[in-house]
């Protein structure tokens, strides 16, 4: 049974990207999306209620054309990608593949040609829950994504109308991101990690324009270098030990995989846009918002910090994993530091992303049980609650004609419902009892245990994250005018996902004990031999903090109940009498009173810190490789 549900989870996204690119016409997508994807959410939640609590499961899965077959295709990807880059002039690309390219025939047809996995396929409760994000969460943003290709055509007439291929890309993206979750295979990890790769590249540059273009190969140069190394640790380690899977590898002693652990880990911190590596997510949020909500949110840099998070066991006590865990912390601490100056709202999205990333790369580095428990927390609560925070941003956007944060005054009364979701986002990223708050405050337990003066990065990084977010909630509930209600615009098919995410971001958290028992716990038990225990009084606690916390959207049902009425500001009796908020000026002349936010440029100046940033980061990223017997 369990082979079969995750061989359909794979295929069955494949099947349904072949059928979404062979399809002309734009008005079937939501009879294609719509039923694939509560197909592939009934198969997540299947697989949940088949093996959640359980065991891990190995599966043999030897079909002998699966090999051949990838080979061809990395190799037709690799031949497509070196004529882009050629007509681009991008040597770097080049360069990556051609090395790539060769690396892989060489091993295939010399020293890894009798490389045998005796279980190409697993299944255990990480996988598991990583497999519930890609087919819950990116199956949602796939139906928000067919209303919001709509609008964005209708407000982009300049973009080339290639829905086919988008909506093939995102299907192809989900079957490769099912692959990486189960694959103990590296050789077809490492096939499904390169397709990720290629869908973010071709979706990022979707609209054709050069700064698509050019971020495009940006960002694909980085994977590309992340996916040599991720080749070379595989080669490494069948050269060394004879073993191409996964759970070998984690069984084997610690200085017999450093090295290919340390290269692995290399391209993880690639595919997660750690520094020095960031910009190129920055870069993508070019993209139609769900492509930045799918892949550079929610899932594709989920694969990266998923991969260093399976190895925190070896990482555990080595000078590796304390050099990983540095990056992650820098990471964290600039990239919080660059929000605050931020106001576009996808770049804040984006350096938080980033962000909250380092922390679960500094948790797979202290590699402890009570640091990898916050990590996979982490990685659930951030992909629900920054999923529907890209979602909200885009469909601002398109309904407003903006995404500037200082743009969304009077968010409440334009988008009234809009507005309340965004602020559960929001507020699941950093108020208790979200699980954000409760994650990093694992985290920092997790980290006076290992080391208390990293403690103070976090602390320093956690009160800039607080800064920023409470300056955007400031900015969607102020008030000082008569706003007309635009949102109608928004399509059927983009309100079900935002309330579907709403619900699970306030459910995730309302339920986040069962979760943790029942999930994550077991999981670390059987890892650690040790697990983490909230206790009764947390739980307590937590449920209280939660029912004052739902008192927000009763406020705000009750607002709607007796109708909005704007009351003029009391301006120290200074007011004009005119419409709007004027006032008498000290010179008696009348000014406009004007709400607006900190942003600060000059002492959190975001070129300047992400120099910084990427000037420590890289000394440890070379520090890394000495230290992992490179």
């Amino acid at each position: 049974m369990a082979q079969q549900l995750l061989t359909f989870l794979i295929l069955f996204p494949l099947a349904v990207a072949v059928i979404v690119a062979a399809n002309r016409k734009n008005a079937l997508f939501p009879y294609i999306v719509h039923p694939a994807s509560v197909v592939l959410i009934a198969a997540s939640c299947g697989l949940l209620a088949l093996h959640a609590g359980g065991a891990p499961s190995f599966i043999p899965a030897h079909f002998g054309w699966v090999e051949p077959v990838m080979l061809v295709a990395e190799c037709a990807i690799a031949a497509y990608l070196l004529w882009l880059a050629a007509k681009q002039r991008d040597m770097w690309v080049g360069a990556f593949l051609v090395l790539q390219t060769v690396t892989l025939l060489w091993f295939h047809f010399g020293p890894g040609h009798q490389a045998h996995a005796e279980f190409n396929l697993f299944v255990d409760l990480f996988s598991v829950i990583m497999g519930l994000i890609v087919g819950v969460i990116g199956t949602l943003i796939a139906v928000f994504a067919v209303g919001y290709m709509n609008d964005f055509h209708h407000h982009h007439h300049e973009v080339p109308d290639r829905r086919p291929l988008f909506f093939g890309l995102i299907f192809l993206f989900l079957s490769a991101m099912f692959g990486i979750c189960f694959s103990n295979n590296l050789m077809w990890l490492f096939f499904f990690w390169e397709v990720t790769t290629v869908c973010s590249f071709l979706l990022i540059r979707y609209k054709g324009d050069e700064q698509s273009v050019k971020n495009a190969f940006w960002a694909l140069r980085w994977n590309l270098l992340g996916g040599l190394a991720f080749l070379l640790g595989i080669v490494y380690l069948y050269n060394s030990v004879k073993t191409i899977e996964l759970n070998q590898m984690l069984l084997m002693p610690k200085m017999l995989v450093l090295v290919p652990v340390a290269l692995i880990s290399f391209a993880g911190m690639t595919k997660s846009a750690q520094l020095p590596f960031s910009s190129w997510l920055v870069g993508a949020m070019v993209a139609p918002t769900p492509v930045s909500a799918l892949l550079h949110s929610s899932t594709m840099v989920k694969a990266g910090v998923y991969i260093v998070l399976r190895f925190a066991s070896t990482l555990e006590g080595t000078a590796l994993g304390f050099v990983v865990a540095m990056v992650g912390i820098i990471t964290f601490l600039v990239g919080s530091f660059i929000c605050i100056s931020q106001n576009d709202a996808k770049k804040v999205l984006a350096y938080s992303t980033i962000a909250n990333l380092g922390l679960i790369i500094l948790c797979a580095g202290m590699g402890t049980y009570e640091a990898v428990w916050a990590g996979i927390l982490l990685i659930i609560f951030h992909a629900i609650s920054k999923g529907l925070l890209f979602l909200c941003v885009g469909t601002i956007e398109h309904a407003t004609g903006s995404r500037q944060i200082g743009d969304m005054e009077g968010l409440v009364h334009r988008m009234p419902a809009l507005a309340a979701m965004l602020r559960v986002g929001i507020a699941g990223m950093f108020l208790a009892p979200f699980g954000m708050l409760i994650s990093k405050w694992a985290v920092l337990r997790a980290i006076v245990d290992y080391n208390p003066l990293v403690a103070i990065f976090l602390i320093y990084g956690s009160s800039a994250t607080l800064f920023f977010w409470v300056k955007w909630i400031g900015k969607v509930i102020v008030v000082n005018k008569e706003y007309e209600n635009v949102e109608g615009q928004v399509s059927r098919d983009q309100w079900i996902p935002l309330w579907t995410l709403t619900a699970l971001t306030v459910l995730i958290c309302a339920f986040f004990a069962p979760v943790a028992q029942h999930m994550i716990e077991p999981y670390i038990q059987a890892l650690y031999a040790h697990t983490v225990s909230l206790g009764a009084g947390n739980i307590v606690i937590m449920g209280l903090m939660l029912g004052m916390v739902g008192m927000f959207p009763v406020a705000f049902l009750v607002e709607r109940s007796h109708g909005r009425r704007l009351a003029k500001p009391y301006l120290a009796g200074a007011n004009t009498g005119a419409a709007g908020q004027q006032f008498i000026g000290s010179l008696g002349g009348a000014r406009e009173a004007t709400m607006s936010n900190y942003y600060m440029e000059d002492y959190f100046p975001e070129a300047r810190l992400m120099r910084l940033g990427v000037m420590i980061s890289i000394m440890l990223v070379v520090l890394m490789f000495v230290v992992g017997g490179l």
